[in-house]
């Protein structure tokens, strides 16, 4: 079974257990921090809005966005009933016609996926001219992400199958794929821990950020 496939499995199997640790107290409190992140990146893009690996939607839902794509039964079954309309699909083979959204979100799903470069290429081909997308993620390069790299390492159900980069790598893989940076915001500098406390969202990629949320527009668009 390939890492993806693992991937899937473990969401299957869990969709309730991953869904229900945001409704815990530290859960809650990372979930608004990311959100705080992201919304101002997608605040004025255009509709329809895609989420590629939405998962159980409460991103999707909480964002606006319209239409959510996952391999995983079990997790769209939970999207759906937040309002989400979903499909079951893999972002390296997106089932949409070329220049269809306004924007596509990926949010802490490139580290679960076993053709990045490949999902990046769907997300340019199913965007609009000028279309946004927003990568939100979770850098190797901070504590928050060391810590997951270590659980995964121990055999945690869904950091083990996860490939955490560093910010310079997503940085890399963005150009790469033919997209520019047009925006960034960065949050959750505070140690990792099991009491994670709000604290203010910053502009732009800051070092040692537990969470940065990535906007970028394909380098053939023309500018917002």
């Amino acid at each position: 079974m390939t890492k993806a496939n693992w991937a899937a499995q473990a969401f299957d199997d869990l969709a309730d257990r991953y869904d229900a640790w945001y409704d815990t107290a530290s859960g809650r409190v990372l979930f608004d921090l990311e959100l705080g992140a992201l919304r101002p990146l997608l605040a004025g893009t255009a509709g329809p809005r895609l989420e590629v690996g939405v998962g159980s939607g409460r991103f999707a839902a909480a964002l606006g966005i319209e239409v959510g794509l996952d391999p995983v039964e079990a997790p769209l079954r939970l999207a759906r009933a937040r309002g989400v309309r979903v499909l079951r699909g893999v972002g390296s083979q997106l089932p949409f016609a070329d220049s269809t959204f306004g924007a596509v979100a990926l949010i802490v799903t490139l580290c679960f996926v076993e053709n990045p470069a490949g999902v990046l290429a769907e997300v340019g081909r199913v965007l609009r001219p000028g279309g946004r997308l927003v990568v939100g993620l979770v850098p190797l390069d901070s504590g928050w992400g060391r810590l997951y790299q270590e659980k995964g390492r121990t055999g945690h159900p869904f950091y083990s199958h996860a490939r955490f980069q560093t910010l310079a790598e997503h940085r890399l893989m963005l150009a790469l794929a033919g997209f520019r940076l047009v925006g960034a915001r960065s949050t959750l500098f505070q140690a990792p821990n099991d009491q994670p406390v709000a604290e203010p969202v910053r502009e732009d990629t800051v070092s040692g950020a537990g969470f940065v949320a990535l906007a970028a527009q394909r380098e053939s668009a023309g500018t917002d």
